[in-house]
């Protein structure tokens, strides 16, 4: 699979969400952060936002619900238009009964995790994902510095997924850039969330497509992805 970018709305100008999206033209997702000031310090949108800006584009959204009890809301974000909805796990009381349920409502269902989370405990539900999310920075904030810490788990979590044979997308968050979307590339992640990296230039498209030939170039020589 190609190198998918996602930019991130978080880095948008939230009063014009809407031409904010249209300026990403050729990106595969738009990234959508929920945060509810619980499970991490910080506010942004919710519920009829979501609505308002599926609405708005023609781009699917990507929904990253960095929230208390996803159990409850997840589903909702879905019948506001999201075409993929990501669960902490660390905040869901059962992550695999939620990504059935995403699932079943036409959604594909994902699932984050924090840092200081290894993966190894969850390898078993896999097979109920269609995306896994490494956080490369600590969830709550954008414009963060990347973690090479984490380099180690996605390719961990890379060697996981090739063990069971799965079509399972490996998304990194946090501190993605042209400095260091190869790296994770190369590690393993095929879906790349970028915030001020895309919206903080002067042609946020054109920084989409360069990201994507930088992520498509690096894991054409990376050993899994030779081995797919």
């Amino acid at each position: 699979m190609a190198a998918q970018i996602n930019p991130s709305m978080l880095s948008a100008d939230f009063a014009r969400l809407a031409e904010e999206a249209k300026a990403v033209d050729g990106a595969d997702w738009l990234h959508v952060d929920v945060m509810d000031n619980h499970f991490v310090p910080n506010l942004t949108l919710g519920v009829p936002v979501v609505e308002s800006l599926s609405r708005a584009t023609d781009t699917p959204l990507d929904l990253h619900l960095m929230i208390e009890d996803p159990d409850r809301w997840a589903p909702q974000y879905v019948e506001a238009g999201a075409g993929s909805v990501t669960f902490h796990v660390e905040a869901a009381a059962a992550p695999v009964r939620l990504a059935r349920e995403i699932r079943a409502k036409g959604a594909r269902a994902a699932m984050a995790l924090k840092p200081a989370t290894p993966i190894e405990p969850y390898e078993d539900l896999l097979p109920e994902l269609d995306m896994l999310l490494i956080m490369t920075v600590e969830p709550g904030f954008g414009g963060q510095s990347f973690l090479d810490i984490m380099l180690p788990k996605i390719r961990r979590t890379r060697e996981l997924i090739s063990k069971h044979g799965l079509e399972l997308w490996l998304q990194v968050d946090g501190g993605v850039s042209a400095e260091t979307i190869e790296r994770c590339s190369e590690a393993g992640a095929d879906v790349f969330v970028a915030g001020s990296a895309v919206y903080g230039t002067d042609d946020p498209a054109a920084a989409v497509r360069s990201l994507r030939a930088q992520a498509d170039q690096a894991a054409a020589g990376a050993a899994w992805h030779c081995a797919h």
